[in-house]
Parts: structure tokens; C-alpha cells; sequence
């Protein structure tokens, strides 16, 4: 057959389905260009879900009558600009646009109108494109000294087949309320408006610039409580910045929707970036829990290539070794910084748990109200000492009389729960209540310990927050390169391709300190002759192949890592406190002590809490007191 060149119409409408894959890519496009137009409000318009109608109204700097035939032109666009020998940089685009396929794709497809009046002077003029069909500029009327209103009707009317693949409007009008919150989350200046079928479902004014206003628009979109469960990120290395907020470990969510990555202000979707913040926090939350975070990275462009696919959601670092361990070593050192915190609606869902009762449980309904009180307190009362005195009640409850607070050196306390130095001033005895977690005065069920607190009470998961402590005793062993190794009997050979088995023994100092000694053996092949003892019996096989697929595609050795936080994370498990164990009130100071002391103590190793704090008020208003 022979070759044909495709009609120019033709062309843009492949284009299109690639730029415009729905109404919210469509609006993608047009929001950024108001961004890049240098807009400090952006108003949105979509009615049936984007298909029957859209509007995008700024106030950028706008266009000029000559420029708007242009505009519509494929791959013309004011944001690369060739240098002296003619040439365009692509390495350097600092801008969210650059490609010049959006107005001519959404114009090939739809009635796209294009209203504009330039900020440097002049009258408003506008262009209109009907399936591809251009209409002569002409004058026209536009409600602002300056900016641009993009309105698309009908959006895929040209092309019947793209219709059938759309969702239902609900669908489509959700996806765009998704995409303008990601664009919002990425300029805190600039002011937006949503309006979906006539109704705002969405008005964010500006904010200042800076953490703090990044902070406030982030609380509208995702609410109070990620604000008050959020950790400020702000890291440098090598010219890369890490900036954002990402939630404590307890206030995880069940998948990955509240993630949102940014590179140079772009919303991309990449896995390098996933898997940074999902190893991050590998130590703190169970397989099934997804931390929250809202994440930016700015960066050199000569660094990054944005230019991977027309809908710009796909991003290649020229470094992504040094892009991960930004991410991963700013979201550890937040995280740690944390301490003992854990998220305020943990004590919210233990609330919302309580029910109240207007009489005593069980007797409701058993005599009348005199009866009930006139009767003796012994007889009907679960606890039997109820008419016993203070001191004798005391004596009753094993640590309730003692010191509870006062944690001595040389106490005869076992070594797990042995106070850390940093808890112990010499020549001083604070009040016990004034510490984090407060003094211990009961445990309940041999399980959980109650502290009461300045303002309030506590509630230690025994089991949960030792397990904790010695897991990150352990960690601090690995850090200090301290893992012991076990020399396999025979050494064994593991086949590879030749450029994986290079790059796994291009890492050989570096596995050598997480425990595993391999060398090279042949052109494909490694030879393991020492394994971490911690993981025993393990498949050295699997853990080469893992190993050398995180090298190819992270450039470190993930695998070896995780499996040993795993088996960390079992051993700390087996090795803690059990529940059901009675301690004493020294014990138990010395455990929260030692809490306050050690980092991510608020969660165990599974990402559940390991206490619950109360606050006073909300006691008060459980019993109704205020």
C-alpha cells in the first residue's frame, strides 16, 4: 500500500487522544495555561461532567488579537524560546506547558472559543474553532481589564467513538474536582473557583505564599484533621528540596488517594516517588495502611525530563538514587523528630466509641429512683469494696500507693525496661504528671496501663509500645553496623544476567554492612558466602534476585533492607512485654519514660497506636459536664 501523509484535521484528532484523554485532561491543560499566564484567580465552569460545557476565566496576562490565531496552531507557544543559533532548549523548561498541542487538540475535537484582552493594552478579541474548523478573529466583549476565558462545548462531538468511553457525569465531574485540588495544592497564591452544573463545590481564596499558607490550603482541601496530624517537610540535598507536609503514621488511610506528588509545581503520578514514601514508611504502618502526604520536589529542570508523554504525569530523573534518599531520609528525620506523637483522631474514635448511660448498667428499670439510691453500695456494685477506705483501697490496687513517677538508678528493674539515661535528671524530681505521657497509677487487665497527665489521662498498649522500644533498639544495632553474619556451609552461586551480577558487586562494601558478603563469580554470576544472621534460614536465591532488581531500578538494595526490618520487627515482637504480664508502677514510669525518650514510640511496628491520650475537657463532655 502506499505511504499517504494524513489530513491536518486527522492528525490533531490523534493528538487529542492523547492530550485529551477526558474532560478533566481538557481542563488540566487550560488551568495550567492560565498558571503559566502568570494568573492570581482561576474560575472553573463545567457542566455534564465537562462534556456539554467548560470554562477556564483568568487573569493572566492574555493575548493579542495576532496572537490567537497562533495559539491554535499546532506546536506554537510562547513558552520555549530558541536561543542565538536558533536552537530550543529542551533540557531547561521551567514552565507547566511547552508542547503547543492542547488548544489545537481540544479544537479538533469540540467548539472551543478563546476570549482574550492583553494586560499591556488594547481591545478584547476572540477566535472560535468548530471541529477543527477555524473561524476569522473578531472583536469581542470581556468582563476584566485583562486575561483569557476558554470555553469548550460539546467536547468530543467530533469524534462519537471517543463518547462511548466516557463515564457517567458523576464520574467525570469527581475527576475534575480531583484535578483542580491537585492544582491548587501546588499554588497557594493563586485563587480558585469551582462550579460544577451551576452549583461551587469548590472556592479557595489566595493564600501567602510559604509553608504556612501551603498549610491552609491543604487543611480546606483535605481537611482539619490532616492539619493537625501533618509533619512539616523541608530537606536539601545537592541542590534537590523536599518541601510539603506528610501525616503521622497513625493517621493512615486504608489506600493510596491522599498521596500527592509534585515536581516544579507539576502533579506527576510516578512510581519512584511512591515507592520513596511507601519505604519511608515501611517501619511504621502494616502492608494494607497508606500514609498520607502531600509532597514537592524542586529541582534543576536540566535534571528532570518532562517531556516523557503528552499528558506531562510522567517525569525520569537523570539522579533517582539521590531523588529517593531525599525522600526517604527527610520523611525519617520528620517522622523522628515526631517522637512519641501520635494522631489526635486516635482519642476522636475512642471517643466516638464511648456510649453514655443515663443510670447504673444493669438496673435500669429495677424500682424507683429512691429505691435504687437508698440502697447499700456493696450490694449492687461491681467493685466490692466500694465502702472500704482510702488507704485500704489503696492497698487493694498493687502501685496505686506508691511512688508512681520516681524511677531510682539501681532500681531492680528487668534490663528491657531499664529507664533511658536521657529520662533520669540527676538532682531533680519533677512532678510526674508534668511528663508527656504523665505518671502510671493503674494497669487494666494486665494489659493496659493508665497515666494520669496535667490535663488529662493516658492509655499504654503495654505489649504495643515495648515492642516498639526494642525494635528501635535494634535498628540503632544496624545503623552502628554492628550485624552479625553466619557463614553458609557451602557457598552458594547465584545466576544473573551480566549486567545485573555487575551491579551487585558494584554494592559489595555496601551489602557487606547490612550482613551479606557476595563477590563475583564468572561473568553472570555472584557467590554468597555470608548471610545476616537475623534472617536465618533464608532463600539467598530470592534475596540476590530481589537485591539486584531494587539496584536496577531504585539503585539501592531495598530488599535487603525491608527483610531485615521485617525480622527485626518479629523479633522485637516476640521479645517485648507480653500482654497479660502484671507490672509495677516502677515498671511501668520507667516504660513511659522510655517512650518519651525513643522516636516513632507512638505506633507499633504494624502502624496501630500505642496509646490513647484523654484530654480533661473531653472527659468533661463525655459525662456531660460541660
Amino acid at each position: 500500500m502506499p505511504i499517504r501523509r494524513l489530513p491536518p484535521e486527522t492528525v490533531n484528532r490523534i493528538a487529542a487522544g492523547e492530550v485529551v484523554e477526558r474532560p478533566a485532561s481538557a481542563i488540566k491543560e487550560l488551568v495550567e495555561n492560565a498558571l503559566d499566564a502568570g494568573a492570581t484567580r482561576v474560575e472553573i465552569q463545567a457542566d455534564g461532567g465537562g462534556l456539554s460545557r467548560i470554562l477556564i476565566a483568568d487573569d493572566g496576562h492574555g493575548m493579542a488579537a495576532d496572537q490567537l490565531a497562533l495559539a491554535i496552531e499546532r506546536h506554537a507557544t510562547s513558552k520555549l524560546e530558541p536561543d542565538d543559533a536558533g536552537d530550543v532548549d529542551l533540557l531547561r523548561i521551567s514552565t507547566l506547558g511547552f508542547r503547543g498541542e492542547a488548544l489545537p487538540s481540544i479544537g479538533s475535537v469540540a467548539r472551543l472559543t478563546i476570549t482574550s484582552r492583553p494586560k499591556s493594552g488594547g481591545d478584547a478579541h476572540s477566535i472560535t474553532v468548530d471541529g477543527g474548523d477555524q473561524k476569522p478573529v473578531s472583536p469581542a466583549a470581556f468582563p476584566g481589564p485583562h486575561g483569557a476565558r476558554v470555553e469548550v462545548r460539546d467536547l468530543f462531538y467530533a469524534t462519537p467513538a471517543r463518547l462511548k468511553f466516557m463515564k457517567s457525569e458523576r464520574s467525570e465531574a469527581m475527576a475534575i474536582s480531583e484535578e483542580i485540588k491537585r492544582q491548587a495544592m501546588a499554588h497557594e497564591a493563586v485563587a480558585f473557583t469551582l462550579d460544577l452544573d451551576g452549583r461551587t463545590t469548590l472556592r479557595l481564596p489566595a493564600e501567602h505564599p510559604g509553608d504556612q499558607g501551603r498549610l491552609k490550603r491543604l487543611a480546606a482541601l483535605l481537611g482539619r484533621d490532616f492539619e493537625a496530624n501533618a509533619l512539616l517537610i523541608d530537606q536539601e540535598r545537592d541542590g534537590v528540596r523536599l518541601s510539603g507536609y506528610a501525616g503521622l503514621p497513625t493517621y493512615s488511610r486504608g489506600n493510596a488517594a491522599h498521596q500527592y506528588l509534585f515536581v516544579n509545581g507539576r502533579p506527576v503520578r510516578d512510581r519512584l516517588l511512591q515507592g520513596a514514601l511507601r519505604g519511608a514508611y515501611a517501619d511504621f504502618l502494616a502492608r494494607d495502611r497508606h500514609p498520607a502526604a502531600v509532597l514537592f520536589l524542586d529541582i534543576d529542570p536540566l535534571y528532570v525530563d518532562v517531556n516523557v508523554h503528552p499528558a506531562k504525569a510522567e517525569v525520569r530523573f537523570r539522579d533517582p538514587a539521590l531523588v529517593r534518599g531525599l525522600i526517604v531520609g527527610g520523611l525519617r528525620h520528620a517522622l523522628a523528630a515526631a517522637g512519641h506523637r501520635a494522631s489526635t483522631t486516635v482519642a476522636d474514635n475512642v471517643l466516638a466509641g464511648f456510649t453514655t448511660h443515663s443510670g447504673a448498667p444493669g438496673f435500669e428499670g429495677r424500682g424507683t429512683r429512691d429505691e435504687v439510691l437508698n440502697r447499700n453500695a456493696p450490694a449492687w456494685s461491681g467493685w466490692q469494696g466500694w465502702a472500704a477506705p482510702a488507704t485500704q483501697t489503696a492497698q487493694l490496687i498493687p502501685g496505686l500507693n506508691e511512688r508512681s513517677a520516681r524511677v531510682e538508678p539501681g532500681t531492680d528493674l528487668p534490663y528491657s525496661l531499664a529507664p533511658h539515661p536521657s529520662s533520669l535528671v540527676p538532682h531533680a524530681t519533677p512532678d510526674p504528671q508534668d511528663f508527656p505521657l504523665g505518671a502510671a497509677r493503674a494497669q487494666l487487665h494486665g494489659t493496659y496501663i493508665v497515666a494520669q497527665t496535667r490535663d488529662g489521662l493516658v492509655v499504654v498498649d503495654q505489649h504495643a509500645a515495648h515492642e516498639r522500644l526494642v525494635y528501635e533498639r535494634m535498628k540503632v544495632q544496624m545503623a552502628r553496623g554492628s550485624v552479625t553474619r553466619q557463614a553458609l556451609l557451602t557457598p552458594e552461586v547465584v545466576e544473573l544476567d551480566p549486567s545485573e551480577a555487575m551491579r551487585v558487586v558494584a554494592r559489595a562494601e555496601e551489602l557487606a554492612e547490612l550482613g551479606l558478603i557476595v563477590e563475583a563469580f564468572g561473568g553472570g554470576a555472584v557467590l554468597v558466602r555470608e548471610t545476616p544472621a537475623l534472617l536465618g534460614d533464608t532463600d539467598v536465591q530470592g534475596l540476590i534476585r530481589d537485591i539486584a532488581d531494587d539496584l536496577s531500578e531504585h539503585g539501592t538494595a531495598l530488599a535487603l533492607t525491608e527483610r531485615l526490618g521485617e525480622v527485626c520487627g518479629t523479633m522485637a515482637c516476640h521479645g517485648s512485654v507480653r500482654a497479660g504480664r502484671v507490672l509495677s508502677a516502677p515498671e511501668m514510669n520507667a516504660l513511659l519514660r522510655e517512650m518519651e525518650a525513643t522516636p516513632h514510640s507512638g505506633q507499633c511496628n504494624h502502624g496501630r497506636p500505642t496509646y490513647v491520650e484523654l484530654k480533661l475537657a473531653d472527659l468533661e463532655r463525655l459525662f456531660g459536664r460541660r
